[in-house]
């Protein structure tokens, strides 16, 4: 909501009775106390701006636009920058940002698909998962409104 993105769950463990895009919001609103306690992210699902896909084992969801991976260590072959993504956007291009969670990310045969690799730090830092979510969102928010 604050930076005017959609959010897509791939592969995330959500509980089997939890189905529709609206019932994960809402269980998630009862977990956590970020965003209003999970307001922003039952409103993101009112205005159909969420969903969640299974695990991408053969590749991400094509409606969802180029993957980029987010990464504190790029394949030199596939680095890119956060201007370049923002280009992209702002020439009509839907990207989707990959995210990983926990201490080891993005496993490496999925990390291994999409054709962008993104270090928002651009010094091989690593970020907490919420930590990297608001730097690269906010930093090509910041990019696309200049």
């Amino acid at each position: 909501m604050a930076y005017d993105m959609n959010l897509a769950l791939i592969g995330f463990p959500i509980p089997e009775d939890v189905r529709t895009p609206a019932e994960i919001a809402e269980w998630v609103a009862g977990t956590t106390s970020i965003g209003e306690h999970g307001d922003y992210f039952v409103q993101l699902a009112e205005k159909g701006r969420f969903n969640k896909f299974p695990y991408p084992s053969k590749g991400f969801p094509p409606q969802l636009g180029e993957p980029v991976l987010t990464t504190s260590r790029p394949d030199e072959k596939k680095r890119t920058s956060v201007g370049a993504v923002a280009d992209m956007v702002r020439n009509g291009k839907s990207i989707v940002l990959i995210f990983g969670i926990g201490p080891h990310g993005v496993p490496k045969d999925i990390a291994a698909i999409p054709e962008y690799h993104m270090d928002v730090t651009g010094g091989g830092y690593s970020l907490e998962t919420c930590t990297a979510l608001g730097a690269v969102c906010g930093a090509i928010r910041s990019k696309l409104d200049q």
